[in-house]
């Protein structure tokens, strides 16, 4: 595999400038990633290393991985950083690091369609036995606050007469359906972060992203969407291209979870996302308006009736209390 660039220097601006008061509120703290090699986590890492050069903030972190070496080839300027000490393991039985941490955000998990389709089990069983065991290494490590990745996907699918989903929303997937896993999953370690006391956690249910590291070949629409357009192939949508979803910047994505991880409330759910819907057509078709020669898009499904399925966050309480 190749190795990726570093995020562009407006980007890296614009995390260290919004996000400057949380930066320097985690100052000389020592943080522990799962999660670390992702696409939440190259950019979080980006950030931290943004701030250490241009803040002086000299935060460390050690990046949970099973293979830092993979890793290393993809990311080396990263993987190379003083400032973070790879340690291996899996996240369901990873040996402590040594000495304590001052925070710990936990992100390890397998956003694979892939995945949840042919082994829901174990999508299952790493998202909740994972979180098991971040949450008894946080106690032992002395954390003061821990941040945990959920998701939307708790929701369940969203009611078509509720233009944004709020995180009081009462709803859940189908716990009868082995395709809940992912969901089943989230909803399961967000209970067991609930009933671990002792420990600040703080939870980032998170949306939809976009940006630069976004895989081109997993199941995010948008990124396939691009990989078609730079390949100079037809955009093919398999769906009607009705559904609505909205897409956050991932770079404003580092700036939300830091403003949960240092001002969040403990044992609070916070939405991460946007709340400006687009259909997925639309959204094929903005794709395809940034290339040079505009490739055709195809809509491969008839279209449905009823109101078209969202997934769009309520974001007023972040807007309100961070």
């Amino acid at each position: 595999m190749p190795a990726l660039p570093p995020v562009s220097a407006a980007d890296r601006d614009h995390m260290v400038g919004l996000a400057e008061a949380d930066f320097r509120a985690l100052a000389g703290s020592r943080l522990f990633i799962t999660g670390g090699t992702g696409f939440f986590g190259t950019w979080l890492l980006e950030a931290l290393a943004a701030a250490n050069a241009r803040l002086g903030t000299g935060i460390t972190a050690t990046i949970l991985s099973r293979d830092p070496d993979q890793f290393a080839r993809r990311s080396p300027h990263l993987a190379a950083n003083p400032a973070f000490l790879w340690w291996r393991g899996d996240v369901r039985s990873f040996p402590p690091p040594p000495g304590n941490f001052d925070h710990i955000i936990h992100g390890a998990t397998a956003a694979s369609a892939a995945l949840n389709s042919q082994s829901p089990r174990e999508m299952f069983d790493t998202i909740v036995h994972g979180t098991e065991r971040v949450l008894e290494f946080a106690l032992g490590a002395g954390a003061a606050s821990h941040l945990f990745l959920s998701s939307g996907a708790i929701y369940g699918p969203q009611p078509p007469n509720l233009a944004a989903i709020p995180e009081h929303h009462p709803g859940g997937p189908d716990p009868c359906d082995p395709r809940s896993a992912y969901a089943e999953g989230k909803r399961a370690a967000e209970l067991l972060c609930a009933l671990t006391p002792g420990l600040a956690t703080k939870v980032a249910r998170c949306f939809a992203f976009i940006g630069p590291h976004l895989p081109l070949d997993a199941h995010f629409a948008a990124g396939n969407f691009l990989r078609d357009a730079l390949a100079g192939r037809d955009i093919i949508i398999l769906g009607d291209g009705r559904p609505l979803r909205s897409y956050l910047y991932a770079a404003d994505l580092v700036v939300w979870l830091l403003a949960i991880l240092v001002r969040g409330q403990a044992g609070r759910p916070y939405n991460v996302g946007s709340d400006q819907a687009v259909s997925i057509a639309d959204l094929a078709h903005l794709v395809a308006r940034q290339h040079s020669q505009p490739p055709p898009v195809t809509i491969l499904g008839t279209p449905g009736q009823g109101p078209a399925e969202r997934y769009i966050p309520d974001i007023a309480r972040a807007r309100q209390e961070l």
